[in-house]
């Protein structure tokens, strides 16, 4: 069962790893009914009932700010349920190419690498896309097949056995990933409109805490 908080609500911890689009996210929690709270504190990280690792930009920077901040080894001690959105779901994984290489988090296997484009499906990877359903899961629960979502991303996750939906832009990329307790989203859901607000509704009161 989902601790809750003096006010009755989902504690969310949004890990501060200083992307632009961590006040978006809260925004979008604060209209679920979720309490959030932007932090860096161990302490407040490991209390939560959920945790976020938003993130946007390149993933050496992003590494170096979880580093300086001492947050690598926290993040590793989170049990609770973990969403990483965007660059934050990159940095699950072992290795990026980006920045010429980067070694990331090592949550989850698999290397992040950029897509390819081509002369009709350009790099980035901006706007909606159609999500491809794999397999079920909690945190996609009430999401039809072909849903869209909004991506912004030059860098991607071929589909592995994590993967729960996938789309299609210069190749086939991971969209929702899950290994355990850890999740990830390649798109926006802050930006996603209803299908954002689901995953988000569902990563905080249908994912399993163990």
């Amino acid at each position: 069962m989902t601790r809750r908080g003096s006010e009755n609500r989902p504690r969310v911890a949004l890990v501060d790893s200083g992307g632009a689009n961590i006040g978006s996210v809260s925004y979008a929690l604060d209209r679920l009914g979720a309490h959030s709270r932007l932090t860096a504190d161990p302490a407040t990280i490991l209390a939560a009932d959920r945790v976020i690792l938003p993130g946007v930009g390149a993933a050496g920077a992003g590494m170096r700010r979880l580093r300086e901040a001492g947050l690598v080894e926290v993040l590793h001690q989170v049990r609770q349920p973990l969403l990483g959105v965007c660059l934050g779901m990159q940095l699950l994984f072992e290795h990026s190419a980006e920045d010429g290489g980067v070694d990331c988090l090592g949550m989850l296997p698999g290397e992040v690498v950029p897509i390819p484009g081509t002369a009709s499906e350009r790099v980035p990877h901006m706007g909606w896309n159609a999500l491809i359903p794999l397999r079920e899961d909690p945190i996609t629960s009430g999401i039809p097949a072909g849903a869209r979502a909004y991506f912004v991303h030059s860098f991607a996750v071929p589909v592995t056995g994590d993967t729960l939906s996938s789309t299609t832009h210069a190749g086939t990329w991971s969209a929702v990933v899950r290994r355990g307790n850890r999740w990830g989203a390649q798109f926006h859901p802050e930006r996603s409109a209803d299908v954002g607000a689901q995953l988000l509704r569902n990563f905080v009161a249908e994912v399993p805490d163990d």
